[in-house]
């Protein structure tokens, strides 16, 4: 069986006029379940929304105001259907945004991409994604039960430790960011550790470099890349044609022109907005903020479903950095604890190859003490390590970016 159901290999007129049926009732629930949707659609008909040009007419949702929306109307925002009462679980992703979990199996529908990456009944997964605050290590969890894989929770970090269960386990799959199954082989290949029962892996959270993934390759591991977030659950996924990722089947998705509510035309670049068909979180055009564009024509894999080019950037300055999004709230925060800095700017780069930050500071006394304290700081307000560096008072460009993402891929 090469597919997880008869829904991926739909004719497209098919799954369009099934989504169209659905989208009326999705926008009517939002309404009525939803303080936040109720308000924001009240002057709308949920059963005129019946196309994708009336769905256009919709206001977007953007990612970026959830952090005030939810500061307002805490914990969701008001844009639940599910009282925090009948959740299974509630996480937080830096900014903070608090994402609910409803109760149910899979909820965030991750198995559908397991399957496609080759990973079957009975083969122990190796988790290393988070189980903590952040809701990516039970998204993968959820779709391996589904599955009915067993899973080591391993989560982030204590890397020798990891090389030691993988090399007595011998898990056959990985799941966790690109950046850290590196890791995981150097350490190993370091202490001489077996590892190679490793191979195959869903990758999420960054991007996967053309370098990376051809070392996995030479390592004898078939590696898929996820695109998921924690609000939506997946988006889209790789498949063995590795042409693009295929758009999940329980969303309806759209590319729209950054700044507006306007889609482009197939093939231009712009704004990933996703309507989901989730009944806890009724989530209707939600502007992700990040980039891409659809590909053309029907993927060799046989799934029907349209396909995007991946992640090619954020269509405003927050960004992801290790599977753990920043905002430029978060970096201006610094200016507040050191009043002393003119002007910040966070540097994102991947020149050795991995995701680094490093924190550029307009300084009139710059010092050892003032350094370890920022990098403190910076550690703090994202949940991530960087290193700073100083600079003179107006060499900083005067453009307004708070987060200059300098990663290139291949």
């Amino acid at each position: 069986m090469n597919y997880y159901d008869s829904l991926e290999t739909r004719s497209p007129g098919e799954r369009e006029a099934s989504l169209m049926a659905r989208l009326p009732q999705q926008v009517a629930h939002a309404k009525s379940s939803s303080n936040y949707f109720g308000r924001l659609y009240a002057g709308f008909d949920a059963q005129a929304i019946n196309s994708r040009q009336a769905l256009a007419r919709l206001p977007l949702t953007r990612k970026t105001d959830l952090h005030e929306l939810q500061r307002a109307a805490l914990p969701f925002g008001g844009l639940t259907a599910t009282p925090l009462s009948a959740l299974s679980r509630v996480f937080a992703s830096p900014g903070p945004i608090y994402d609910p979990e409803g109760r149910g199996q899979d909820w965030w529908r991750f198995a559908r991409v397991l399957f496609a990456a080759g990973f079957r009944a009975g083969e122990l997964i190796h988790n290393t994604f988070s189980y903590h605050f952040t809701p990516a290590g039970f998204m993968l969890e959820g779709a391996a039960q589904q599955l009915g894989c067993p899973v080591f929770p391993a989560g982030v970090g204590q890397t020798e430790m990891q090389v030691q269960v993988i090399a007595d386990l011998k898990p056959v799959a990985y799941v966790g960011t690109p950046s850290f199954l590196r890791i995981i082989f150097d350490k190993a290949d370091e202490l001489g550790a077996d590892v190679s029962s490793l191979r195959k892996a869903v990758l999420s959270g960054e991007a996967l470099p053309a370098a990376l993934r051809q070392s996995l390759n030479e390592r004898g591991m078939v590696v898929r890349q996820a695109y998921a977030t924690a609000d939506l659950g997946v988006i889209a996924y790789e498949t063995p044609s590795e042409e693009g990722l295929v758009v999940e089947e329980e969303i309806l998705l759209e590319i729209v022109r950054p700044g507006t509510g306007d889609p482009v035309a197939d093939g231009e670049v712009g704004e990933v907005v996703v309507t989901g068909f989730n009944a806890d979180y009724p989530l209707v055009r939600f502007a992700t903020g990040d980039l891409s564009a659809v590909l053309p024509g029907v993927s060799p894999c046989g799934r029907t479903n349209v396909r995007i080019k991946g992640w090619l950037g954020r269509a405003d300055q927050t960004t992801k950095v290790k599977g753990m999004f920043v905002h430029p709230s978060q970096v201006a925060a610094i200016l507040t604890r050191h009043p002393g800095i003119d002007r910040v700017r966070l540097v994102v780069d991947n020149a050795s190859g991995s995701d680094r930050m490093s924190l550029h500071c307009e300084v009139g006394n710059p010092s050892d003490q003032l350094a370890a304290a920022l990098v403190n700081s910076l550690r703090d307000l994202t949940k991530l390590r960087g290193e700073v560096v100083f600079c003179a008072a107006n060499t900083l460009p005067n453009d307004g970016k708070v987060i200059d993402d300098r990663r290139k891929y291949g």
